[in-house]
């Protein structure tokens, strides 16, 4: 009971941040954080939970919050660092589930308002600072302000830089790098990621943007020609049959849809991308081909199938990347309220190919399914 009245003084106003780490058993469950945030002027604790590849998060109540931790550290867990603003906490749990406390003074004090669940979000491109392709695109005053209706655009757009800037170490260093946006539609984030790495970052960059429609293409030239931007370029083209380079350091594309995200990332591969990144949009490929006997009373319902082909394939995307040397994630992209199409790909090349190719045709062959990448890469023996 001790123990229990020891953790929970800790989840309170002064707490920063919770860390459940050490797992007992190897698994899935990496590690559990917790913070403090006001929310209806109440306190609750926003649980972030890392089970492996993916991250989850929920708000709970400071008894439920104390509740989980007092579990998961004697059942889960090895270790729980705690830190206040005061002090830091290490509290160490043995085999039976027995707690030592170790406590730490802390000189360093956190500003007050860190704790606001709804406080504004620093953005990487910050309302107030005017921009200038943002302002031509309709995103943004001459003032700087965002207008109202394009505010989930402007997010999508901050949201996808933030992925750019986590994979800043994985790009070459000392040359030029050539950067392609299949699909760039009006190319609100071919400019975005243009602006950030040539003219924020200061790299040595070639960024090339590809659509369909020359009436957009055009546009996007006439604004890139306004803004000085040498190194961009925007092209009228069809992904599967652009030719224009041998070689790539970063794929990225928002949106394409149906197979031309496979297109995307067959080319990415054949020209050994470092990165890529990857937001695919309608999915309707293998909706039309899923078939299995023991999940027909499932896959009767249209909206199930449809949605389970839908993750179906980013999923299989996802372990075909695998298979050609890259380490390949599947993270949230921007909150479902604001878009349904928030799964975003990461594959990081590393050169260590997965050994899963058998699993992936027992995959196949399960769901009766032939996906588009998987062929392409086939075809074009990808390694």
């Amino acid at each position: 009971m001790e123990e229990c009245e020891a953790l929970a003084s800790f989840f309170n106003e002064t707490c920063i941040q919770i860390v459940l780490s050490n797992p007992r058993r190897k698994g899935e469950i990496k590690k559990i954080s917790l913070r403090p945030v006001i929310i209806s002027e109440g306190l609750y604790f926003q649980q972030t939970s890392y089970i492996g590849t993916k991250v989850f998060h929920k708000n709970l109540s400071r008894d439920q919050a104390v509740e989980k931790t007092e579990q998961a550290l004697r059942k889960e867990f090895k270790q729980c660092q705690i830190i206040t603003e005061t002090e830091m906490v290490v509290i160490l749990s043995n085999k039976r589930g027995e707690f030592s406390f170790r406590t730490k003074e802390r000189q360093t004090e956190r500003k007050q308002g860190d704790m606001e669940h709804n406080r504004k979000k620093k953005y990487i491109l910050e309302e107030g600072t005017p921009v200038p392709f943002l302002k031509d695109l309709g995103i943004m005053t001459a003032e700087g302000k965002i207008v109202r209706s394009k505010y989930d655009k402007y997010k999508q757009i901050n949201r996808f830089l933030e992925f750019v800037e986590d994979i800043l170490p994985e790009l070459p260093q000392g040359r030029e790098i050539t950067l392609l946006d299949f699909g760039c539609g009006k190319s609100y984030l071919t400019f975005a990621v243009y602006y950030y790495l040539k003219v924020l970052k200061q790299y040595d960059l070639r960024v090339i943007g590809l659509d369909l429609k020359e009436d957009v293409i055009e546009h996007c030239n006439y604004l890139k020609e306004k803004y000085g931007y040498e190194k961009l370029q925007f092209l009228k083209g069809d992904i599967a049959s652009y030719q224009g380079v041998d070689k790539a350091d970063m794929v990225i594309t928002l949106h394409a849809c149906d197979t031309a995200t496979d297109y995307a990332l067959e080319k990415a591969v054949t020209w050994g991308a470092k990165v890529i990144l990857s937001v695919p949009c309608c999915q309707h490929e293998l909706n039309n081909q899923i078939k299995n006997n023991m999940l027909r009373p499932v896959l009767k319902y249209g909206i199930i199938k449809e949605r389970m082909a839908a993750l179906l394939t980013d999923a299989m995307r996802a372990e075909y990347l695998e298979s050609r040397g890259y380490r390949t994630q599947l993270l949230e992209f921007i909150d479902m309220e604001h878009t349904p199409k928030n799964i975003l790909i990461r594959g990081i090349f590393h050169g260590k190919a997965a050994d899963n190719r058998e699993q992936i045709k027992e995959i196949e062959e399960f769901f009766h399914i032939s996906p588009t990448l998987g062929k392409l890469l086939d075809k074009g023996n990808c390694v």
